[in-house]
C-alpha cells in the first residue's frame, strides 16, 4: 500500500509525515510549484503478529508494510491546464490519499490565503484533481474519435465502449465531482486503472489540529472518504520517544492511539484491505489482501506459484489459534479447516497453502 500525503503548503504534510514515519525532516512549506518528494517504508504495527511471534518463537518476523510519499509543491493553480509532468505521474502511482488540512492557528506559520478555513481549502485541491482528471478523460475522448473517424464501422466493440465510459466520465467531471462518487462496475473500474485518475483513489481527510483541540464542522460526503482529527506537531514528537516517556506524553495530552497506528487503521478500511497470515518455526508473516479475496487470491499474494498450483488452503482463525494456546491444542478441537478456491478469506485468517506446481 502507497499512500500519499497532500495538502496546500504549511498545512502540516511533513509534520505528519515525521509523525507516521518517525523521521525529522525539517518542516516548512516548499516553494508553490517546487516539486519535493519524501518516501519512507515502515511496517505495520499489528498486536497479532506480536501475540503470534512469542506463541511460535520463530526465526523471522515480518510485519506488512505501507510507504508514505510526502509530496511538497500543490497549490492552488499550480495545475492550471491539469497537473503535469512529476507532479501527475507520482499521483498516479499511488493507491491512495492522505490530504492534511490545516485547522490549527500559528501566526508563524501564516496560511497561502491568510485565513484558517478548512472546507475552502478541501473543496481547492480537489479541483485541482478534478480538473487532472478532466483534461485525462478530454485527451482520451480525442483520441477515440480519431479513431473513428479513421474505421468507422470497423470501430472495435472495445472501444466503442470504452468512448461511451469516458463520456460519462466527462460528464461528471464537470459537474465538479469526484470519480469515485460514480457508479461503477468493477469490471469498467479495472479498464481505469492504468489512467491513475487522481479522483478515484480513497482519500482520508486529516484535520490537523492546534492543542486547543478546535474542530471545524467539516462535511465531505463523497465515497472511499473518511475525516480523522489529529495533532500532527504533537504525535510528530511522540513518535520520537519510547517507553514510558511516550506513555507519560500520551497521557499528558489525552491521545490514546498514536497517530501512525490510527491512519494506518483507517487507511485499511478506506481501501478494504485486510491482513491474513502464515506461521511457523521458520517465520511468523502478515500479508494484506483486499477484502473479498479467494483463498487462491491471498495465495497469489505470497507467490504466484502458489496461485497457480492451489489445491486447498488449511486456514484457522487467529481468534481460536489464541483461544486454544497453541497450534496443536486447537487440531485437537476440530477447527482447523480445509478450504477449496472458492473460500473467501477473512480479517485474521492463518492460511497453509498446500499446492502443486
Amino acid at each position: 500500500m502507497k499512500l500519499g500525503i497532500i495538502g496546500l503548503p504549511n498545512s502540516g504534510k511533513t509534520t505528519l509525515f515525521n509523525a507516521l514515519t518517525r523521521q525529522n525532516l525539517p518542516t516548512g512549506a516548499a516553494t508553490s510549484g517546487q516539486f519535493e518528494i519524501h518516501t519512507a517504508v515502515v511496517p505495520v504495527p499489528d498486536a497479532r503478529v506480536d501475540r503470534m511471534k512469542a506463541m511460535y518463537n520463530p526465526k523471522k518476523t515480518t510485519y506488512t508494510q505501507v510507504t508514505y510519499v510526502d509530496i511538497g509543491g500543490l497549490d492552488k493553480g499550480i495545475g492550471e491546464g491539469g497537473l503535469k509532468g512529476q507532479f501527475r505521474n507520482e499521483l498516479a502511482q499511488l493507491d491512495g490519499f492522505l490530504h492534511v488540512v490545516r485547522v490549527f492557528k500559528d501566526d508563524n506559520v501564516p496560511h497561502p490565503a491568510d485565513s484558517i478555513d478548512p472546507a475552502r481549502d478541501v473543496v481547492t485541491l480537489d479541483a485541482e484533481f478534478v480538473l487532472t482528471d478532466l483534461v485525462m478523460v478530454e485527451a482520451r475522448i480525442e483520441r477515440l474519435e480519431a479513431e473513428m473517424r479513421r474505421k468507422g464501422r470497423t470501430m472495435e466493440k472495445a472501444q466503442v465502449d470504452e468512448m461511451e465510459l469516458v463520456q460519462r466520465l466527462k460528464t461528471h467531471l464537470e459537474a465538479e465531482q469526484p470519480l469515485r462518487d460514480m457508479e461503477l462496475t468493477d469490471n469498467e473500474i479495472k479498464s481505469l486503472k492504468g489512467f491513475g485518475f487522481l479522483t478515484l483513489k480513497p482519500a482520508l481527510i486529516v484535520l490537523n489540529t492546534g492543542e486547543d483541540g478546535n474542530l471545524p464542522q467539516l462535511e465531505y460526503a463523497h465515497a472511499q472518504s473518511m475525516i480523522v482529527p489529529l495533532q500532527a506537531r504533537i504525535e510528530a514528537e511522540l513518535s520520537q520517544l519510547e517507553g514510558d516517556d511516550q506513555t507519560l506524553f500520551m497521557g499528558e495530552y489525552g491521545i490514546t492511539e498514536l497517530s501512525a497506528d490510527k491512519v494506518i487503521r483507517l487507511s485499511y478500511d478506506l481501501m478494504h484491505i485486510q491482513s491474513f497470515y502464515t506461521v511457523g518455526e521458520d517465520e511468523v508473516r502478515a500479508w494484506s489482501v483486499a477484502i473479498g479475496a479467494t483463498a487462491p487470491e491471498a495465495a497469489g499474494v505470497i507467490h504466484s506459484d502458489l496461485q497457480k498450483g492451489f489445491i486447498r488452503a488449511e486456514v484457522m482463525a487467529y481468534a481460536d489459534l489464541i483461544a486454544a494456546g497453541s497450534e496443536s491444542a486447537l487440531k485437537s478441537t476440530g477447527k482447523i479447516r480445509l478450504e477449496g478456491k472458492e473460500y473467501i478469506v477473512k480479517d485474521g485468517d492463518i492460511v497453509h497453502i498446500r499446492f502443486n506446481v
